[in-house]
């Protein structure tokens, strides 16, 4: 049982689905890991990128959007990220989730049928209303950036 609030999304599973639904992996979890679905391996060469299947659909309730977010212990241990991190799946959408992975590596990686190789992570999404004016505000930052309030140890 979630210490978290519970917010339902409905999932649709596609035909080429097999295994089990993303699930949460320890109490206090934020992401569910969710599997790679493929007929045969995958191998990613270094600095190769590849569009992975889940075989999964979303309705994501109106305020949100399901974030697509690396594994940690694939980025670290393979140098597999997910490549537009945090990826967004917003509340319209209803295609199948796919997960643009990335092989920051020097070694080719494989992925097999029901790996884990990212998470999700629903989060709510508040829209904008743009304001245009001529002068903004001032801050003692102003226009300075990369780098402009100091690198590590500065």
């Amino acid at each position: 049982m979630s210490s978290h609030p519970l917010i339902n999304v409905k999932v649709k599973t596609l035909e080429h689905f097999k295994g089990e639904l993303p699930i949460y992996h320890s109490l206090l979890a934020s992401g569910l890991d969710v599997r790679a679905q493929i007929n045969k391996e995958l191998i990613i060469k270094p600095l190769d990128r590849a569009l992975v299947f889940t075989a999964l659909s979303f309705e994501i309730p109106p305020s949100y959007e399901i974030q697509v977010r690396s594994r940690s212990g694939w980025a670290y241990k393979k140098g597999i990220s997910v490549l537009n991190s945090p990826g967004t799946i917003d509340a319209d959408y209803r295609g199948e989730l796919k997960i643009i992975l990335i092989n920051l590596s020097n070694q080719d990686v494989r992925i097999v049928d029901q790996d884990r190789i990212a998470q999700l992570v629903l989060a709510p999404v508040v829209q904008i209303n743009l304001e245009q004016d001529k002068q903004l505000s001032s801050t003692k930052r102003g226009e300075k950036g990369f780098g402009s309030t100091g690198l590590s140890n500065d």
